[in-house]
């Protein structure tokens, strides 16, 4: 068995081990990578324009395709590599190999049964997470499981992707924010009556994505508000609001979460206002306000400390990695303030296309970066979001823990050399 997939207390991990465990979780992210691409594709179906692969069902695939096998699939993996477990590593597995399924002339079901047993999966790993060490943030992130397996359930009962994206977006807001929550413990300004306000406001979010579908009058409303308390709450105790004037990869991770929370409040202000955005240009400015603005935003600050700990390869930051973050927020800027408020379906034409290629752009620079920086040899790989982590927004270095491969970890550079 590989480190990655024996169980805990297995004994030290030999270099051979090591070696097979990072080719096995390549071997996991490359479904994910697929899946991106795939989903890239079908957004430009969507959009209207021309695309590489064209199939019949491709344009349905596309939030499927983005938010369980893309990003989805990252977000197990992070967590199967967290709780040290073999069995856990089911969850990505079949994450990863529905959203390949997908592609393929198997049954749509097939592909849509998959996803319904990985958000199962990840329920069982966040409950071995519980167990060891019980937490608001572990329930808010649990709150957004409870979501992503709703919405794999619904879309398997044939339920429309519009009537599905509160749940699949709480699925991924409640992952992110309860992981900020954790970090936010450092804050001088955190205390346990601020993580009650952090898990009540998450609860709400969980709640009004489930029943909005089915009370849009009130629950579309709700779900906005609830979000906007989200919000505030991550810009009044995340330790990203001190980082922003720090150099490196600190900055750099704070500007991307920052502008992250300020698209989320665009949409909890669209969700607040627009009574029932299931379609037209209140539909998509949502949507993109909260998957590209949002959590891609997330992701591109995570990924420097995320592929090392997932996959034992250095992804050192470099500046350049600014140039698709801007074009990101730029384009999905022009798609929505110029596209959808104004109804000039051009704009939203080009301002998909260079969503696409932000996203497309990062991946090429990450992995330059990650083949530059070279292999891990050490078992000491930064990982993130977990007490026992280290990110490069916390502001200070937790206490040393030991990885998956039972030897001490250590903190992450807050400094890389540019190119």
């Amino acid at each position: 068995m590989t480190a990655a997939l024996r169980p805990t207390g297995g004994g030290p991990a030999t270099p051979a081990m090591r070696q097979a465990t990072m080719r096995g979780r390549i071997a996991l992210v490359l479904p994910a990578g697929i899946a991106l691409l795939a989903g890239l594709d079908a957004a430009l179906l969507l959009l209207g324009l021309p695309a590489p692969i064209t199939t019949d069902r491709m344009q349905l695939l596309h939030a499927p395709l983005m938010v369980f096998g893309f990003i989805g699939t990252l977000v197990i993996l992070e967590r199967a590599v967290a709780v040290k477990h073999w069995w856990a590593f089911s969850a990505p597995l079949l994450s990863g190999a529905s959203g390949i399924l997908l592609l393929t002339e198997a049954p749509l079901a097939v592909g849509q049964t998959g996803f319904v047993l990985a958000m199962i999966a990840l329920l069982f790993v966040y409950g071995a997470v519980w167990r060891r060490q019980a937490s608001r943030a572990i329930a808010v992130q649990a709150l957004g499981a409870v979501n992503g397996l709703g919405a794999a359930l619904l879309w398997l009962g044939d339920v429309g992707i519009p009537h599905l994206a509160p749940s699949m977006a709480a699925f991924l807001v409640l992952t992110i924010v309860g992981e900020r929550i954790e970090l936010a413990r450092i804050s001088p300004r955190m205390n346990s009556r601020a993580e009650r306000l952090g898990l009540a406001a998450a609860g709400v979010v969980a709640a009004s994505a489930t029943t909005a579908p089915l009370w849009p009058a009130a629950g579309y409303p709700l779900l906005g508000a609830a979000l906007a308390a989200l919000v505030v709450w991550l810009f009044a105790y995340d330790v990203a609001t001190r980082l922003v004037r720090a150099t490196g990869l600190p900055r750099y991770a704070a500007w991307c979460l920052l502008a992250g929370y300020g698209w989320l409040a665009v949409a909890a202000g669209i969700w607040l206002l627009s009574g029932d955005p299931t379609d037209g240009v209140a539909y998509d400015a949502v949507l993109h306000a909260v998957f590209l603005g949002f959590v891609l935003s997330m992701i591109m600050a995570h990924a420097p400390i995320i592929l090392p700990a997932v996959l034992r390869r250095k992804l050192p930051y470099r500046p350049m990695f600014y140039v698709p973050v801007l074009l990101l927020h730029a384009s999905l800027l022009l798609r929505i303030a110029v596209g959808d408020a104004r109804g000039v379906h051009a704009m939203v034409q080009v301002g998909g296309a260079l969503n696409v290629t932000a996203v497309l752009l990062f991946v090429v620079l990450a992995v330059i970066s990650a083949v530059r920086g070279g292999r891990i040899i050490s078992a000491a790989a930064p990982a993130l979001r977990r007490p026992e982590y280290t990110d490069p927004t916390a502001g200070s270095a937790p206490t040393p823990a030991t990885t998956d491969d039972s030897t001490p970890a250590h903190t992450t550079p807050t400094e890389e050399p540019a190119p």
